[in-house]
């Protein structure tokens, strides 16, 4: 049910984090793993960390946010591996920013990166996804595609608007065995958090005290989210934002250590 022998998968920015955990999760699996990124450099430095776990990663570089260069990227991939089976759209950047001080083009940019990168990625893929009866897409959410917080609009905004992209994939795909689905990461243990996440920061005593399982996630933990989307166990599973975030959604105002029955 949660063999990926054969498939072809594309993880966009799969160079590190958790698109990294999530394409060794799908190599484990079975799956072959291409990656993309804009830097060939740091395509370079990630196979050698798939290499150290014995997966022979295809990696070519495209924008993600360019029309012309995702066609070709793609096509290279479709002739040296194969037609894609799975897409991960994980490539996303934040700006941590208050509205008023946002400049345009920063706004901008993160919308082109986190949200409009999908589509255009999708929209390469699907029509042969089509032709051959099938395939899986996973869109990298977020907490922030339901609930907004200071300082990251344009990430919210981006992130929010693909929630609604994915379930609009499902609505228009999934007649053609298409199965279109997010995951929306907790606080995750990554580099792009390492400078809060020390003890005594704002950020971390907040993660830590509303996160009922009382830790940080780990790239890891989203493995078998994303297996269990890129596989046949989901076959009946189409529009769905799945949340791997140590309960802290379901959670209003838990404070670890507090009497369990206060009000």
């Amino acid at each position: 049910m949660f063999d990926l022998t054969g498939k072809v998968a594309l993880i966009t920015g799969g160079t590190h984090g958790i698109g990294m955990a999530i394409a060794k999760a799908l190599a484990q699996a079975g799956a072959k793993i291409c990656v993309n990124d804009l830097v060939e450099e740091r395509l370079v430095a990630c196979k050698k960390s798939y290499a150290e776990v014995s997966i022979d990663v295809f990696t070519v570089v495209f924008d993600v946010t360019n029309e012309e260069d995702v066609d070709k990227g793609i096509g290279i991939i479709e002739s040296k591996v194969g037609p894609i089976d799975i897409l991960v759209n994980n490539a996303g950047i934040i700006k941590r920013i208050p509205i008023l001080d946002m400049p345009v083009e920063d706004f901008r940019q993160v919308i082109d990166i986190d949200l409009i990168a999908p589509f255009i990625v999708s929209k390469r893929v699907v029509p042969s996804m089509i032709s051959r009866g099938g395939g899986k897409i996973i869109n990298m959410c977020s907490m922030m595609s339901v609930y907004g917080r200071n300082s990251v609009s344009a990430y919210a905004s981006a992130k929010g608007g693909l929630k609604l992209l994915t379930a609009n994939m499902c609505c228009e795909w999934a007649k053609h065995n298409i199965q279109a689905n997010g995951i929306g990461p907790g606080y995750i243990a990554t580099s792009q958090t390492e400078a809060i996440r020390v003890n005594g920061h704002p950020f971390n005593n907040l993660v830590m005290t509303r996160t009922p399982a009382g830790r940080w996630g780990d790239p890891e933990d989203l493995a078998g989210a994303a297996v269990f989307l890129a596989s046949a166990a989901s076959n009946y599973v189409n529009g769905h934002l799945l949340f791997v975030d140590g309960g802290i959604l379901a959670n209003f105002g838990y404070v670890a250590g507090e009497n369990e029955l206060a009000e």
